[in-house]
């Protein structure tokens, strides 16, 4: 079947190429999980027999998969020892000037980044560089998207740091029998790293000064509250104005809803009744002291009792997060403040208070919330993490022992790898044993540290390309480059890379990573060059994506915290892709010349 060609592609190449432009397609219109994405992917590959058993299913067998998978575990012991948290204070200090202000941060950041996953690193930062910038007088826009920019980049200077670069060092391995060192890419990564610190500094009006979402709730003026009056509630039957409730303390009452869910008229007459809703705006402290003093509660569903609510609470700020499924639907049309014990009071976009009821609003990406919620709620249940990030809720550990305990066993890892004296993924079993033994952390976190979503992507991820290289497409797409590119094997790397940089901006780096190392690898020796060097330029190439908030996940955690627009991450993305593009092309052919195959 499959010596039938169309376009110079046999069927079993077509079939490959349908199935990876849908998969990119659902990813990026749809909110499905992307591992479910890629595991469908894999099961198309399989029935239709572009892949047997062991092909299909090789990914989850990958040294590179397992070695993600075991430093999940490293980390967890990091974390909850407080490394980060004790670099973060020694670190940062205070910066007279925004120039060492963007070094002083840039740097910890990316040697952070080049052991630890991006996302931790930046998760934890995002709250610290806030309240830094504050202390500093400088917009949080001005530093967050450069601490996203320096996590990408500090993630590429070892193999470790980054997904894509495991990845294409383990299809190195399996296609040469050779393994990279874990510093492979340590000089070039530091290079782009330095250009990019001196390019963001240059570029620094590119960056927009937005107010902090969180700034539109500072003032405690003029907040919409949407409450309930409970079934059992005492002013049942008397007047809005005989209860007190028409004229209150620092607000005003703007709407009132009965059981058909139609405004009455607002009047100082209007009977009270069990379930009906109270909206108020005015002065978030007094008008919650009303509601507790009257005994009226959230709205989000009808309450009986007040012995039913928790009266242990506390405001706290939340955003929106990318593929969240909040997006384009109201929380009163939804089940997720009863679900998650959670009171909305009030909504900001792009740092500004939206002046509508809370709950009515239909809400978008990087909208910040404010909620009334328990004072130890926990942030980590799955339907929180899926729908809002909240601005304050990382655990702060003990600094103390196991700090440097932690910190030593991550330093003997990396030693012991780059030295040659044992395989990195031998080194990554041992490190994550001692992270156990010494108690660093426990095994119920370093089991919650796994992120299995990353690890369904990243054997995924190892299948595709291994689909993309079987078919010949690969092949053929490498030859095509050659044919454009001609045989200069500078212009043919520049060529491969610039478009690898332009993928990653849409789709994940780890399958940018994947789909681009055969193409490369087959150009590199339709050549008759060393891939090596090729790859090593691939890898930074893949990780290289500062244009859009969608190409990397930090770049997503601090879209909504930093109040950007979409654009704001283009003004001054795009001349990035394009100075790291050149200066990882130039770096890389200095360290790793090129060389003809013997």
């Amino acid at each position: 079947m499959n010596s039938i060609l169309i376009l110079g592609f046999g069927i079993d190449a077509w079939i490959t190429i349908v199935t990876v432009l849908v998969m990119f397609s659902v990813m990026l219109f749809t909110k499905l999980r992307s591992d479910v994405v890629f595991l469908s992917a894999i099961g198309i590959l399989f029935v239709t027999g572009v892949l047997d058993a062991k092909e299909a299913f090789s990914g989850f067998s990958s040294t590179s998969v397992i070695t993600v998978g075991v430093l999940f575990v490293v980390v967890a012991g990091l974390t909850h020892t407080g490394v980060l948290q004790w670099i973060v204070k020694h670190l940062l200090g205070t910066p007279d000037s925004y120039s060492k202000a963007v070094t002083r941060l840039m740097l910890p950041v990316a040697v952070l980044s080049s052991f630890l996953s991006n996302t931790t690193v930046v998760t934890l930062f995002v709250n610290i560089v806030k309240m830094w910038s504050k202390k500093l007088g400088v917009s949080p826009s001005k530093l967050l998207i450069p601490l996203s920019y320096a996590s990408g980049m500090g993630g590429v200077c070892t193999l470790i740091g980054t997904p894509p670069n495991l990845i294409i060092s383990g299809l190195y391995e399996e296609k040469t029998g050779e393994a990279m060192n874990v510093l492979t890419t340590t000089i070039p990564g530091l290079f782009c790293l330095a250009v990019g610190i001196l390019s963001v500094i240059a570029m620094r009006r590119l960056l927009p000064e937005r107010n902090a979402p969180e700034n539109a709730f500072e003032s405690t003026g003029e907040y919409t509250v949407e409450l309930q009056v409970p079934s059992d509630n005492p002013y049942i039957g008397q007047t809005l104005a005989e209860a007190n409730l028409f004229h209150v303390n620092g607000g005003s009452l703007i709407e009132m809803y009965h059981f058909d869910d139609v405004p009455s008229p607002v009047n100082e007459d209007e009977i009270v009744m069990g379930g009906d809703h109270l909206v108020y705006a005015g002065q978030i402290d007094e008008i919650l002291e009303m509601a507790k003093n009257h005994q009226l509660v959230s709205a989000d569903h009808h309450v009986f009792s007040m012995s039913e609510l928790d009266t242990s609470r506390q405001l706290r700020t939340a955003y929106i997060n990318f593929g969240s499924n909040l997006i384009g639907t109201t929380i009163g049309g939804s089940t997720f403040e009863k679900d998650n014990n959670l009171m909305l009071v009030a909504v900001a976009r792009r740092g500004e208070r939206i002046n509508e009821v809370p709950r009515q609003v239909v809400l978008q990406a990087g909208d910040t919330l404010l909620f009334v919620c328990p004072k130890h709620i926990n942030v980590n249940t799955s339907s929180l993490r899926s729908s809002i990030h909240f601005f304050d809720s990382e655990d702060v550990p003990n600094i103390g022992r196991g700090t440097l305990v932690s910190t030593a066993i991550m330093i003997a890892m990396v030693t012991l790898s780059a030295l040659g004296i044992m395989p990195l993924l031998q080194c990554a079993f041992l490190a994550a044993a001692a992270m156990l033994i010494c108690r660093c952390c426990n095994v119920d976190q370093a089991m919650r540290a796994i992120n299995w979503e990353i690890l369904m992507v990243f054997a995924g991820s190892a299948v595709l390309g291994l689909a993309i290289q079987k078919t010949g497409i690969a092949e053929r797409l490498a030859l095509g480059i050659l044919d454009v590119c001609g045989t200069n094997p500078l212009v043919v790397m520049t060529a491969i890379c610039f478009v690898g940089t332009f993928i990653t901006e849409f789709i994940s780096n780890t399958a940018a990573g994947a789909m681009f190392f055969p193409i490369m690898y087959e150009a590199a020796e339709k050549l008759g060059y060393d891939p090596f060097p090729f790859l090593v330029a691939l890898m930074v190439s893949v990780s290289s994506s500062f244009a859009t908030p969608i190409g990397s996940p930090t770049h997503m955690l601090v879209y909504g915290p930093g109040g950007y627009r979409f654009s704001d991450f283009m003004r001054i993305g795009l001349l990035m892709n394009i100075i790291i593009l050149l200066a990882n092309i130039f770096i890389v052919n200095i360290v790793y010349p090129l060389t003809p195959l013997q």
